[in-house]
Parts: structure tokens; C-alpha cells; sequence
């Protein structure tokens, strides 16, 4: 029989119940419409009488109604939280400033399922006699996000682990769920009526069904192990089979301190980790061609003891096709050698661009681009703590996104890899690293 841990003080202030059936979820979705719009008509009479004359987009993309937004997607969690979070693409991102501030509360107000759930969800994956299948159970979670939450425990045979426990009727309100929340945002006029969202929604279903299958997740931390290889420098939890099912993963806990908090080492250290996060990425992308592309600063993790990076979270892990690959090899080579004709070909071989993208947006793109790879033909370090690089590219890309006859979508895979680019930018500039960019790239193909 387990132990099972329950702490006299339960905190209960970021506790909230998951809406687990279809009806629930979208009377949550149809409240939110209703009082967004409840806003426009009260605000709009304001103004009216006033003698002023509103405009739709002022009245819907106010403050208050962001915060709606993004306070009912975080109730909701599960897609409808996870989207928010995977159309944010960080630094260099293109989102008008209202859907930046939903992205930034959604990657911070995580919230965990009450007790009754959380055993409920246990009982289903593990069975009635659930208890008996581990030493030591926490009832108190470590860690929540928008598709689980994570607990501690002791297998039976003594070993520490990490368990991941999916909230309930994820799985199943994906696709409504997604369909729901391009409906807001077409309804607050976030997205442009123009801008074709259908492959984005399409990818964003394949890609959540596939994080929320932790058998699938199991499977890719083994491929991941495997093509990482012996390098050191590193760390992948490994999976307890026996636990894992299709709603919760078991794995071996590994110890470390969150990434954030080594800003306060020195500078050495942080150059240390800074340099082995950006040659994981060189290695990733042109070596294994397989990447972690969730860039969420609580996915990596550093243990001073033994001076590695800890890895986890691999839900979102996809591989690349070689050719894919290759046009990312010759933009880098078209950066170096300050090519701007170079770069737009390559940019053309990934499919940036299409036979209707016009000159000026090419430009545009381009800049971004030269702006992404300017520590990468940095000659020696570049400091990631004295630079305003990251703004730059948050710039040019408002000025390329508020041109809304420009709304062409890259190939997805390239969103991904942006997003991986972006949060490591984010990361070293946080831990105000200096890295020899280029070096860290290695040997890349001729």
C-alpha cells in the first residue's frame, strides 16, 4: 500500500476544476463572447454619447477584454490554452500587442485541478487499486501547465519520479476547442478576416493530439536519448514504462534548478549554459534533425553538481526533412557572406515566399532574417546581455504583421523552429550570456 502524501497546509489560491465535458466547455466559450460583446455595446453607447464615433476594432480590442480572453483560456486550459500559448512565437513575434498580452497571462497562470479530479484522473489511468502501484504519492503538485500537471512520487522499487498527469477531456475537446478559439479571435478582429487560418488550425489539431498522447511522448524521449547520444553535457529523464499510460508519464525525477534562476551565477556559468543551449540547437537542426521546439524557460532546467542541462517536456518534438534543413544551411551561409540575393533564394527554396509575395514584403522578410542572424555573423561573442536585438526583431516584425495584406504563414515547421529560436534568444538575453554564436554552429555542411 502507498503512502500517500497530503500536506496540513493545501493551498487552494491556483486551484481550479477543469470543464471536462463538451457542453461545459463551450458554455465557457459562449459566456466569453457574450460579455466581450456585453463590453462593445456598453462602451460603444459611452462614446455614442459622447459624440464621438467608436470604431468596432477600438471597442473590441480593449484591455480589459484581453484579460477575458486570456483569463477563460486559462480556466479552460488544454487546447484552448495550448493554442494561445503556440501562436506566441516570442522574440521577433507579429501578433498585434492585445494578443501579446493574452500570450504573456497564458504562459503565466497556469492553474491545478482540485483533489477530487486529480484522483479521479488517477483511478481511470491507474485503476481503483491505484495506490498500491507506487510507494509514495504527493497529492500536491510541483508544476502546472495548460495540458497537465506534475507530481511526485516513489516507485515500488524506490526510485524517485516525476509524474505527469493530463487533465481530463483533453483529448477529446481538441479539435471544438481550437475551432472555438479562432472563432474569438476572428470575432475580436485579433486575426485578420484575410489571413487563412485553416493550415494553421489544421497543424495546430495534428500537433496537439500528439502532445496529448504521452505513449507518443514516451516513445520520443527515447528517439531523442538515442540520436542526443553520449554527449554529457545533457540530460533526459528516462520513462518508467510500467506507469506510463496514454494519460499520465512516468518518469525517473531528475535533479535541477530552473534555467531562469542561474541569471544570478556568474558570468562564466552563464556563459557556460548559454553556449551548450545554442550548440543543442545547432545540433538538433543540422545533426539529429530532430528538435524540441517548445521554447518554455520551465522545459530546461541546470544541476550545478553536475554542470549539465537538464532536458524535459517532449510533447512537442518534431522532425525535419532534409531539404528543409538544407535551405536553413544556406541562409546562414547567405548571412555570412552578406548576400542579400543569396538569402532570398534560399528563402524561397524553404517557402517563405510565393509567386504573389510582393517586393516590399520580401524585404521585410529578409530584414528579419539578416536581424535573426546577426549573432550567428558575429565575428567572436556576442552579447546577448548589451544588445537591443530582440526588440529589433519584435519591431520589424509589427511592421510586417500590421500590414495585413502580408498574412502568409511559412511552412509550419518553420513556425516551430522560430519558436525554439525565439525562446532561446529570450533565454540567453535573460541570463545576459556572451557566445560565440557561429562556433557553436560546428561543422556545418558545405
Amino acid at each position: 500500500m502507498s503512502s500517500i502524501k497530503k500536506p496540513p497546509a493545501f493551498n487552494h489560491s491556483n486551484e481550479s476544476a477543469v470543464p471536462s465535458g463538451r457542453f461545459a466547455r463551450l458554455s465557457r466559450f459562449g459566456a466569453l463572447a457574450t460579455t466581450v460583446a456585453g463590453s462593445v455595446v456598453k462602451n460603444g453607447t459611452k462614446q455614442l454619447a459622447q459624440g464621438k464615433r467608436p470604431k468596432l476594432s477600438s471597442l473590441l480590442l480593449t484591455p480589459k477584454n484581453a484579460l477575458r480572453v486570456a483569463d477563460q483560456l486559462a480556466q479552460l486550459r488544454g487546447a484552448a490554452m495550448k493554442l494561445g500559448q503556440l501562436v506566441s512565437m516570442d522574440a521577433g513575434d507579429m501578433l498585434p500587442p492585445q494578443l501579446a498580452e493574452i500570450m504573456a497571462r497564458l504562459r503565466q497562470d497556469a492553474k491545478h485541478m482540485p483533489r477530487k479530479q486529480l484522483l479521479a484522473v488517477l483511478e481511470k489511468e491507474w485503476g481503483e487499486n491505484w495506490r498500491e502501484r507506487v510507494r509514495e504519492f504527493n497529492l500536491t503538485p510541483i508544476a502546472a501547465a495548460s495540458i497537465g500537471q506534475v507530481h511526485e512520487a516513489i516507485s515500488l522499487d524506490g526510485e524517485k519520479l516525476a509524474i505527469k498527469i493530463q487533465y481530463p477531456g483533453v483529448r477529446d475537446s481538441i479539435d471544438s476547442d481550437i475551432d472555438n478559439v479562432a472563432t474569438i479571435l476572428r470575432f475580436t478582429g485579433l486575426v485578420p478576416k484575410t489571413f487563412d487560418l485553416a493550415a494553421l488550425l489544421a497543424e495546430a489539431k495534428k500537433q496537439l493530439h500528439e502532445e496529448a498522447d504521452y505513449l507518443r511522448e514516451a516513445e520520443y524521449i527515447a528517439k531523442y536519448t538515442e540520436a542526443l547520444g553520449e554527449d554529457e553535457r545533457f540530460e533526459v529523464p528516462t520513462v518508467n514504462t510500467r506507469l506510463t499510460t496514454r494519460g499520465i508519464l512516468a518518469m525517473r525525477y531528475v535533479e535541477g534548478l530552473p534555467i531562469e534562476q542561474m541569471a544570478h551565477a556568474t558570468q562564466p556559468v552563464r556563459d557556460k549554459i548559454a553556449t551548450m543551449l545554442f550548440e543543442l540547437l545547432f545540433k538538433e537542426l543540422l545533426g539529429m534533425r530532430l528538435m524540441q521546439t517548445d521554447p518554455n524557460f520551465a522545459n530546461y532546467r541546470y544541476n550545478p553538481k553536475t554542470g549539465r542541462v537538464v532536458l524535459l517536456d517532449f510533447g512537442a518534438t518534431r522532425s525535419f526533412d532534409e531539404e528543409l534543413v538544407d535551405g536553413y544551411v544556406d541562409v546562414m551561409k547567405a548571412a555570412q557572406a552578406g548576400s542579400r540575393s543569396l538569402m532570398e533564394k534560399a528563402a524561397t527554396r524553404i517557402g517563405y515566399f510565393d509567386s504573389s509575395t510582393q517586393t516590399h514584403h520580401r524585404e521585410l522578410v529578409l530584414d528579419l532574417m539578416d536581424l535573426a542572424c546577426e549573432p550567428f555573423c558575429t565575428k567572436g561573442c556576442f552579447d546577448f546581455g548589451n544588445t537591443d536585438l530582440a526588440a529589433r526583431i519584435r519591431d520589424k516584425g509589427f511592421e510586417l504583421g500590421e500590414d495585413r495584406k502580408f498574412w502568409h504563414a511559412p511552412p509550419i515547421d518553420c513556425l516551430f523552429i522560430h519558436r525554439k529560436l525565439g525562446g532561446l534568444f529570450l533565454l540567453v538575453t535573460r541570463l545576459k550570456a556572451k557566445v560565440h554564436v557561429a562556433a557553436c554552429a560546428g561543422c556545418i555542411k558545405s
